[in-house]
């Protein structure tokens, strides 16, 4: 699908696109220490309950060196940001970048692992986690007011429902967390 007439003047791919302030993902690092503490504590286990059974050997000690790695691979988290314009998803294998001033769906897919999938008129795609928006209320402003924008222009065409969904979720979180505050909870 081609972006609209009115935009086509300012289509510079998304990466080349950083004007303003950036909005990032607040407990990435948490995330990721997590998933270093998981991989490690995995590999101790391993490697003691194999020194106690006195089958430590160095192929051995590989094979679970290698498993410890491919668990970090699966829960590294990957790191969230966005700027004017644009949405970024960082992990250990790929970069994504979504254009989110011309958005042309929005999909909340539901299951054990929810995602929240973006894509651009130029067919990029985004996956990430609907609950890094809610605990990073910058990111989901900066993906707000783009998707605005997009629904303003005509190239959204689906998913407006999906975005509704997620601004009541993320405003009924923010009210929860401010009464809780407060202490009215």
């Amino acid at each position: 699908m081609e972006p609209p007439d009115d935009v086509r003047h300012d289509l510079s791919p998304a990466s080349e696109r950083h004007s303003g302030a950036e909005a990032y993902d607040h407990g990435w690092t948490r995330d990721l220490h997590s998933a270093i503490r998981c991989a490690a504590v995995l590999l101790a286990l391993l490697l003691l309950i194999d020194w106690g059974a006195g089958t430590f050997t160095p192929w051995r000690t590989a094979l679970w060196c290698t498993l410890a790695a491919l668990l970090f691979v699966v829960l590294c988290p990957p790191r969230v940001s966005a700027g004017a314009g644009w949405l970024r998803s960082r992990s250990l294998l790929r970069t994504r970048t979504v254009r989110t001033d011309l958005l042309v769906s929005v999909r909340c897919l539901d299951g054990v692992a929810q995602r929240l999938v973006l894509r651009d008129a130029f067919g990029e795609r985004v996956e990430i986690h609907p609950q890094v928006l809610v605990a990073n209320p910058d990111l989901w402003y900066r993906l707000d007011e783009d998707a605005h924008t997009s629904e303003a222009r005509g190239s959204l065409l689906c998913g407006a429902t999906a975005l509704h969904r997620m601004s009541e979720r993320i405003d009924r979180e923010t009210a929860r967390r401010v009464f809780k505050v407060s202490g009215l909870e």
